[in-house]
């Protein structure tokens, strides 16, 4: 995706059908079966009454069969800023009850100072345009024993790897790497003064191309790699296959800070 471009963020995070694309991939064919959400919810320390905030919450899906997590928290905060997420994240919660579904742009969060004894925001950060605005309104709302939660990617991912496999078809890389495993605690570290890095290790073996062709085609800003004939793609993705798989490289994980 190329930087900044907030147009083909929008589109991309419109509704939930293309985010649903993308998890369904990782859930049919990760190795490392305790599966990305879980781990992520597995480094929550929510203790009973606590006001919990999540930024950019997606589909909800990481909360779906956590009754005891949720029931601990005081005060449960769901937002987004797309309206077409915060629709399904309710789907994906209706009989959870304690839950509010809000509209929150990070960069100005609509709270006061101190509000929260967590505030969560996974695999999005890279997404916002003013992170330094985005960071300093996460540091204002949280209380000064609080915790923040980030989730992000690395750079020699996924995206990294499909753009290799297509670069003689045109397919330039242009990473979005505004918030990375590697950059992200210089950015966290203004605000934030005890920073742990944790990484998830796993990757992908795809036993069906088409559902990775599916998957490409779910990347709304990798225009280059997008716009390839699906027999293209199909053809380059069986070509790379070993003993019946794809195999792709994945590189997650999170940061936990506190001030």
């Amino acid at each position: 995706m190329a930087l900044n471009d907030q147009g083909a963020v929008s589109e991309q995070y419109r509704t939930a059908d293309k985010l649903g694309i993308r998890i369904s991939l990782h859930r049919r064919y990760s190795t490392n079966r305790q599966g990305f959400g879980s781990w992520i919810v597995s480094h929550y320390r929510i203790e009973n009454g606590m006001s919990v905030l999540e930024l950019g919450c997606g589909t909800g899906d990481m909360w779906a069969g956590q009754d005891e997590l949720i029931g601990r928290c005081g005060r449960l905060i769901l937002s987004d800023l797309s309206e077409g997420m915060l629709a399904q994240a309710k789907k994906t919660l209706e009989n959870q009850k304690g839950v509010a579904y809000r509209t929150v742009d990070i960069q100005s969060i609509p709270y006061a100072d101190a509000s929260f004894d967590i505030v969560i925001a996974n695999m999005m950060l890279y997404h916002v345009p003013d992170r330094r605005k985005a960071l300093a309104e996460v540091r204002r709302v949280l209380r000064n024993n609080g915790t923040f939660y980030c989730a992000t990617y690395g750079e020699n991912g996924m995206m990294e790897y499909l753009c290799g496999l297509f670069e003689q078809y045109g397919v330039k890389n242009h990473p979005n790497h505004q918030f990375t495993l590697q950059n992200g605690e210089a950015q966290l570290s203004p605000f934030f003064s005890d920073i742990r890095r944790y990484d998830y290790h796993d990757a992908l073996e795809v036993t069906d191309p088409e559902d990775m062709a599916d998957y490409i085609g779910s990347l709304t800003g990798m225009s280059e790699l997008r716009q390839l004939p699906r027999e293209t793609l199909l053809s380059v993705l069986r070509a790379h296959m070993t003993d019946g798989a794809l195999r792709v490289p994945k590189e997650y994980g999170m940061f936990v800070a506190r001030p």
